[in-house]
């Protein structure tokens, strides 16, 4: 099986990396009249070297300083590079930055190359070559082969393909792996119209494949295409995979311009952001700026966006470190778990540093959030439950479905993954309506069990001598449309953790409520004796409070108490009954009513022995919690 992978060329101007690549597949990568007028690359070229079963997709960069952002969209999904040093001319600035650039985008393989060995002595070239390796020994090309070439004698040029395969087959495995599985993503670097076909849009597939009739959408912008025809280097094809660079020729809405930094993907695996949670540090020899935010140009896949930086976590004493931090764009851009980045200086600009995107639709972080950022730092973990927990976690409470996890965290299988997570029960189901289910990750409910119980002490701070809340008084803080089932889940566990009490459609604090003084505890006191005594005729709330020699602001909340205890029952605003009372009327309807039979207001008023003053209320709170009904004017005994 043949495997596809791309190889990035680096290296400073004019140091024969365009002729390098020439001499090795025959095609010319400089396409533009300009390249062709001026002897540089400006744009990217591309080429295409089969090496056994490996193909290489060749990207040919530009050296120039001014072109640099180009190199960077070349970089793009690169899985090994090219270094290129002309042996007449050594280590230049752009040869340094490149360096940089490609250690910053993480790759694991390449290849040292030293060209034009015809044009210097033998001596000049062993110290180049010294020099060149001194200057990789810090980074990954460490241990890279490095091979002397010319082409204009052909020398080395086999050893070079030798050394580049045995370089491809160090990323081969991993590759192929990911060749076909997964969301198909590519990052458009050009997009031009063909007389004839409309639309081509030209990119390195970094993830999955797609086929002709596939249907894709472009991002940012969800606008849906269609594929109507692939080409991989020049020849038609039926479908292109992880590894391949393509031109892919699109139907469907187009009357927008599709510009280099979008990109081209399965539906609803990329969702835009203008706020990226991400891991950076700084090149070896830039200066990072000291304060916790700055701006930056931002190199994400092949665009280039400006935003400022947000430090959420303080250097180590080297300031070569890995650091939390949050990017902030200026326009959305799309991104997934682990895509590399990177960073620039907006003025002069430079190459400062880099790093990987760990939340590509980040929610926004506070440095002093210590327990959110040290969920952000998990999503780095090469644990799967752990980075799968914390993308979760991230999520809130929003809808997610496992195949969001291969932008979120990397997990292109992930139903295994969710079904751990649900059994440790780090997530939660929710079920918001018959046939919807919410899965909520466990800390984000005890966030919110945090904020109920801020909000039940308050509320006993407020009314010291109300026992209980209602839970609609609670469910205000929500504001979603099924917030309701949420808020008895997080009720539900606080419940379980003995950090309320919770009782129908009231609740409580535990160890909060009433602490009465002994003359507000004397007072309550009474007032429960007063309406016991009274029987179905009590006095009115209002009478109790004018009859009260101390304590009568007291009143209100005391007789509240008494009835969040159960030892009163309240009727309406101003009526309030002795449980025992309410008990012996009940009795007396039950028998009254007995067999469905039915009697006028007149006739319970008879019954109970009492005035219309206290019927009606009677009647109407009899109505209201169902133990009676009325037809008309009759009632007769509810459904208990």
């Amino acid at each position: 099986m043949t495997i596809d992978l791309i190889l990035g060329t680096a290296g400073h101007i004019d140091h024969g990396k365009t002729s390098l690549v020439q001499a090795l597949t025959g095609t010319d990568a400089d396409r533009l009249p300009e390249e062709k007028r001026r002897g540089i690359t400006i744009e990217l070229g591309f080429a295409a070297l089969t090496l056994g079963d490996l193909r290489l997709g060749i990207v040919d960069v530009p050296g120039h300083e001014r072109f640099v952002r180009h190199m960077l969209a070349g970089a793009t999904g690169i899985d090994l590079a090219m270094l290129v040093v002309a042996a007449d001319d050594s280590v230049k600035p752009q040869t340094r930055e490149h360096l940089e650039i490609l250690q910053l985008l993480d790759l694991q393989a390449g290849v040292i190359v030293l060209t034009k060995c015809d044009l210097a002595d033998e001596q000049w070239v062993e110290l180049v070559e010294a020099e060149v390796l001194e200057l990789v020994e810090p980074t990954f090309l460490a241990d890279a082969e490095l091979v002397r070439t010319s082409v204009t004698t052909g020398a080395g040029l086999d050893s070079l393909r030798q050394a580049l395969a045995k370089a491809a087959s160090q990323v081969a495995e991993q590759a192929q792996a990911r060749q076909t599985q997964g969301p198909f993503r590519m990052a458009i670097d050009r997009a031009f119209s063909a007389s004839g076909h409309g639309l081509i849009v030209t990119g390195s597939v970094s993830h999955g494949q797609a086929q002709v009739g596939d249907t894709l959408v472009i991002e940012p912008g969800g606008r849906e295409v269609r594929v109507r025809g692939i080409q991989n280097h020049d020849s038609t094809v039926d479908e292109v995979h992880r590894g391949q660079r393509a031109a892919i020729n699109l139907a469907g809405d187009l009357r927008t311009p599709i510009v280099r930094g979008q990109e081209l993907a399965t539906p609803g695996h990329l969702q835009a952001s203008r706020l990226m949670t991400v891991q950076v540090r700084p090149t070896p020899h830039a200066k990072w700026p000291t304060k916790k935010r700055f701006p930056v140009r931002a190199h994400l896949g092949t665009a280039e966006i400006q935003g400022t930086l947000a430090m959420l976590e303080e250097p180590e004493p080297a300031n070569d470190s890995n650091r939390l931090a949050q990017l902030r764009l200026a326009t959305p851009a799309v991104a997934t778990w682990q895509q590399p980045l990177v960073l620039r200086s907006v003025s002069p600009v430079a190459t400062i540093g880099g790093g990987v995107v760990l939340d590509p639709t980040a929610m926004p972080l506070r440095a002093n959030q210590t327990e959110r950022i040290t969920m952000a730092a998990q999503l780095g973990d090469v644990n799967l439950l752990a980075r799968a927990s914390a993308a979760l976690y991230f999520a809130r409470l929003g809808d997610w479905s496992p195949h969001d996890l291969a932008r979120s965290a990397g997990i292109d299988e992930a139903a295994s993954v969710v079904a751990e997570l649900l059994q440790q029960g780090l997530l939660v189901e929710v079920r918001v309506s018959p046939s919807r289910v919410l899965r909520v990750h466990a800390q984000v409910l005890d966030e919110l069990g945090e904020r109920v119980m801020k909000r039940l002490h308050r509320l006993h701070d407020e009314s010291p001598l109300q026992q209980t809340f209602s839970v609609a008084r609670l469910q205000a803080n929500f504001g979603r449309h099924d917030s309701s089932a949420i808020l008895d889940a997080v009720l539900a566990r606080l419940q379980t953790a003995d950090q309320l009490a919770l009782n129908g459609v009231s609740v409580a604090a535990v160890g909060r409520g009433p602490q009465l003084s002994k003359g507000e505890q004397r007072l309550y006191d009474q007032l429960i004796e007063t309406l016991r005594q009274s029987g179905v005729q009590p006095p009115w709330a209002d009478e109790l409070q004018q009859t009260a020699t101390k304590n009568r602001a007291s009143v209100p909340g005391l007789l509240q108490l008494a009835v969040a205890n159960g030892q009163l029952i309240q009727v309406n605003d101003q009526f309030y009954l002795h449980q025992e009372a309410e008990q012996q009327i009940r009795t007396q309807l039950r028998t009254a009513l007995i067999d469905g039979r039915a009697m006028s207001l007149s006739e319970i008023r008879s019954t109970l022995e009492t005035t219309r003053k206290f019927a009606v209320p009677l009647c109407e709170y009899f109505d209201r919690i169902g133990f009676t009904q009325r037809h008309g004017d009759l009632r007769v005994l509810g459904e208990e």
